[in-house]
């Protein structure tokens, strides 16, 4: 084998861009992130994300909502349970 000629340096350059296509053909047939010529990342992007984002941002709202609202009621039951005086149990009996 010679080598001290062109074809032995083509050769490399050849095994190397397979094997660096191959690699990122298996990267990105798992989900990895690809990488370019120069070592940087590409993350594969979701379709979906805008939307699922905007969901969950509406779920997460609406869970606000409901939790305030009970924070809400949990206070006034607390009111009801901590009075000393007898005053809401009074007004409890009139509205009766």
């Amino acid at each position: 084998m010679n080598f001290s000629g062109p074809g032995f340096v083509i050769a490399i350059i050849a095994i190397c861009t397979a094997g660096w296509i191959i690699n990122n053909w298996i990267r990105a047939k798992h989900g990895y992130a690809l990488e370019d010529e120069w070592g940087g990342k590409t993350e594969k992007k979701d379709a979906n994300a805008e939307r699922k984002i905007a969901l969950l941002s509406s779920e997460n709202e609406g869970l606000n909502n409901k939790v305030s609202h009970l924070e809400e009621r949990i206070a006034v039951l607390e009111r009801i349970v901590t009075d000393k005086s007898g005053r809401l149990s009074q007004e409890i009996e009139n509205l009766r």
